[in-house]
């Protein structure tokens, strides 16, 4: 169990939130960075990093190591959905020097958006969401490249998500989910499929048969015979493997079966809740909307009596509206963080479900479709 703390009335908390918003933005509005030369911006394509990326990115290979920053490097990353939660994944895995990303969104920028949306600037009210997040992402870093896709995802062959390492799709439907993440599994790329609905973020893991290095504390005696004896911990790197399961496994989970009962008493109803969001929006072609506040939350409770009837409280609907810029921050670091374990191979990944509950103010792992 994997827990991410987030308290209402924590002064720190606040504080923090409030300084990372002004400085995301500072970084956003301020840098024009230019690299050494022209070349440079997008010309390592090999596994070697340049001298200038070495010293750009410093700080993550002391974290992670050079290796491993050299397959961050090769990571090629479709984000499809640029709300305000694509935002956030993108400016993360942008920063952390992936080879290229991909920008894929058919909508246009609304007035909702700038709820959490931080790439697309406000004059770009009624143009392509995409399009309007590219210059603003650019800057983050030049050295990465970026394209903008307009087109709806539906229209895309099954080729096009064969060319990406990782695909995160982002407000998507049921049948496109099932549909990607098959694609997905039969060219090994690595899949995620993400959303946020007001305070109540959700995130599912597909990594096919994963395998990742992980270091292991151990233990070891350095006393000599005869004295008290003293131990030092000594980490050492062991080769592992995980296998997840697919989306279907995620559609097909019967909430109301008595084997989850106890995650559902610890965590709370955040995996009923995104049922039947998922569910609106299948249905509805759209998310919950404040401006349809009323009819929408009468739909909301019929879809939840008649899919996980008593599992779910009526208040569980009232934060459910727009996307909250504290919830994108949260779950989109968490999402980019795997996403970067994920191409790095380094360390244990999520297994396979990442939930925020609004109501405990708590992320929690489980692992659902597939054997403990």
């Amino acid at each position: 169990l994997v827990k991410v703390n987030f308290h209402r009335n924590s002064d720190a908390a606040s504080h923090s939130i409030r300084h990372s918003r002004k400085l995301a933005a500072f970084c956003i509005e301020l840098v024009e960075f230019q690299p050494k030369n022209t070349n440079e911006m997008v010309e390592s394509n090999g596994a070697e990093l340049t001298e200038h990326e070495a010293e750009l990115y410093d700080r993550q290979i002391r974290l992670w190591g050079l290796d491993s920053q050299k397959r961050v490097r090769l990571a090629r990353i479709l984000i499809a959905g640029i709300n305000g939660l694509g935002a956030e994944i993108a400016k993360n895995v942008i920063l952390a020097g992936v080879k290229s990303v991909t920008l894929l969104d058919d909508r246009k920028v609304t007035e909702e958006d700038f709820c959490s949306q931080f790439l697309a600037p406000q004059s770009s009210v009624g143009t392509n969401r995409a399009e309007a997040s590219l210059t603003r992402a650019q800057h983050l870093n030049p050295m990465v490249e970026l394209k903008a896709d307009t087109e709806p995802i539906e229209s895309k062959s099954d080729d096009y998500f064969k060319d990406f390492d990782v695909v995160c799709l982002i407000g998507a439907s049921t049948a496109q989910h099932l549909r990607v993440n098959n694609v997905c599994r039969e060219a090994n790329v690595k899949f995620f499929a993400t959303d946020v609905w007001g305070m109540h973020g959700f995130c599912f893991t597909d990594l096919q048969k994963h395998e990742f290095a992980e270091d292991v504390a151990k233990y070891v005696v350095v006393s000599k015979p005869h004295e008290k004896p003293k131990s030092e911990t000594v980490y050492s790197t062991v080769k592992c493997t995980l296998e997840f399961p697919p989306y279907q496994s995620l559609v097909d989970f019967d909430c109301k079966s008595t084997s989850y009962a106890r995650q559902l008493k610890r965590n709370g109803p955040a995996l009923p809740v995104q049922r039947v969001l998922q569910k609106f929006r299948d249905e509805e072609q759209r998310d919950p909307a404040y401006g349809k506040r009323e009819e929408d939350l009468k739909k909301l409770l019929q879809l939840r009596d008649s899919l996980v009837p008593e599992l779910i409280p009526d208040k569980s609907f009232d934060h459910v509206f727009a996307q909250i810029s504290p919830v994108t921050a949260i779950v989109g670091g968490v999402v980019a963080h795997e996403i970067i374990k994920v191409v790095s191979q380094k360390e244990r990944p999520h297994r396979n479900v990442f939930l925020f509950n609004p109501d405990t103010c708590c992320g929690f792992v489980d692992l659902i479709g597939a054997d403990k």
